[in-house]
């Protein structure tokens, strides 16, 4: 009983190291707790899974891809499955990305204690075209025929004949 606490100590220990970038430890806990357990168990399958993942980020693809396919072929449905998605996504072609999609990221740790990063802000293209701000012409508002052309009274009244009309037909 005390090897499986030990192995979910150990499992959560490895997930906390995975989600915070720590990715060779977080490899060690995992196999350490995958060690522990019955591999038919669904908690071996769990942990499993999350080494799985970590051996991908550790760049221990091909390690990664053999695991996993062990893994299609585990008593539990839900690991099982799990395993049949990672293993379609390990395997997929990488693509590659262009260039001018990546940002690289200064190592800071390089800096000296008392020197401090220097901030480099990206400057806004200038246009080489001056392009003319148009002004819109303001009409003269005492130009404007403003005199009612009768159609308002005309819409209301037909307005009010239908409305009349239909309270007529429900009664």
């Amino acid at each position: 009983m005390e090897s499986l606490e030990i192995a979910k100590n150990r499992f959560a220990s490895g997930k906390q190291k995975l989600e915070n970038g720590l990715y060779q430890q977080a490899v060690e806990d995992l196999e350490t707790a995958s060690g522990l357990l019955a591999s038919n168990t669904r908690l071996a399958g769990e942990v499993d899974i999350w080494l799985v993942t970590a051996y991908d980020a550790n760049g221990r693809l091909p390690e990664a891809i053999a695991l996993c396919g062990r893994l299609t072929r585990h008593p539990d449905y839900e690991t099982r499955h799990q395993a049949q998605q990672l293993i379609y996504i390990l395997q997929a072609p990488k693509l590659k990305r262009p260039k001018e999609w990546l940002t690289e990221i200064p190592d800071l740790g390089q800096l000296a204690e008392n020197q401090s990063p220097v901030l480099i802000s990206a400057k806004p293209k200038i246009s080489t075209s001056r392009q003319k701000l148009e002004i819109p012409a303001y009409e003269d508002l005492s130009q404007v025929n403003t005199k009612d052309n009768r159609f308002i009274w005309v819409a209301l009244i037909a307005a009010g004949l239908v409305v009349s009309y239909i309270i007529w037909l429900s009664t």
